[in-house]
């Protein structure tokens, strides 16, 4: 038997790492929040026709993953119970599992939302909180599903009030390695492991460039690594564009993503996404560089 590709063995564990840059063109996450008040797409996919809709559009357009979400961690957002996470997220759960091969993600932070996604079919928790609330890590592992950490600062309500690093990738680094080192001590194999350094959760224009431009240093930690860029408000910031016209600025963050090491892109808009990563991988096989070699 051959062994699995990276974009197969991540969810499955059966490699020991699949953090490398050179090994596949990276995946794709195709976002599908299920809220009224996401920043985005907030109120498009209420109901799981709509869901299913959006879901089946996305497979199609190249995505690997698909993403659900039931609650909204934009900037100044109010959490909502479990409860109402799980009514908003399982019927579209198990209404994406019986129709098309591909797989979920839950993006969460509550246990006994992963314990039914999960159960529903469900096979990556994607968790803005890292697992840092209570009985979360130890959820996780006993799902035996992959896992995403990522780095906020503060709480959604407050993160982006007066963010303030010492050295923000330094610092980011660090949270994440000590996440997905308590994970591993869990039970959580690191080639389950993504990390993600949190574009716009707790940082300004300068913390998100930065971190960025010196990805390397995350994925020098041998931990594959996510990243979301898709429709930020750091797009607006540079270009003085709108919501629904950042489609193009979105892509470029996904290339320098790319470039900078990065093995799984979370985005809005899949089709350019893929075009784009597909271009470039074509592209980098007639060259001496490597993706991530500038790190």
């Amino acid at each position: 038997m051959t062994a699995p590709a990276a974009s197969e063995a991540i969810f499955s564990g059966s490699e020991p790492h699949q953090g490398s840059r050179n090994d596949t063109l990276p995946m794709v996450m195709g976002i599908l929040n299920v809220t009224p008040d996401s920043f985005s797409d907030g109120g498009r996919f209420v109901t799981t026709s709509l869901a299913l809709e959006q879901a089946r559009r996305m497979h199609a357009e190249g995505a690997v993953v698909i993403d659900v979400g039931g609650e909204s961690t934009r900037p100044g957002a109010s959490p909502v119970s479990a409860e109402e996470e799980i009514e908003r997220v399982i019927p579209v759960i198990e209404a994406i599992a019986a129709e098309l091969p591909t797989r979920i993600s839950i993006d969460t932070s509550k246990p006994a939302v992963m314990r039914e996604a999960v159960a529903s079919g469900a096979c990556m928790i994607n968790d803005v909180r890292a697992l840092r609330q209570e009985g979360a890590v130890e959820t996780a592992a006993g799902l035996g599903v992959s896992v995403c950490l990522m780095h906020m600062q503060g709480e959604p309500r407050t993160m982006q009030a007066d963010p303030r690093y010492h050295d923000v990738v330094t610092e980011v680094r660090d949270f994440l390695v000590e996440r997905a080192g308590e994970c591993e001590r869990a039970g959580i194999p690191r080639s389950r492991i993504f990390i993600d350094p949190g574009f716009g959760f707790g940082k300004n224009l300068e913390h998100n460039l930065r971190l960025l431009a010196e990805l390397g240093a995350l994925v020098a930690t041998n931990y594959a690594v996510m990243v979301g860029l898709s429709r930020k408000s750091m797009i607006g910031t540079l270009l003085d564009r709108p919501l629904d016209d950042r489609v193009q600025g979105s892509v470029a963050l996904a290339l320098m993503a790319y470039l900078n090491g990065a093995r799984l892109i979370r985005v809005h808009d899949v089709a350019p996404t893929v075009d784009a990563l597909r271009i470039a991988e074509y592209v980098t096989r007639f060259s001496s560089f490597s993706p991530g070699e500038n790190t």
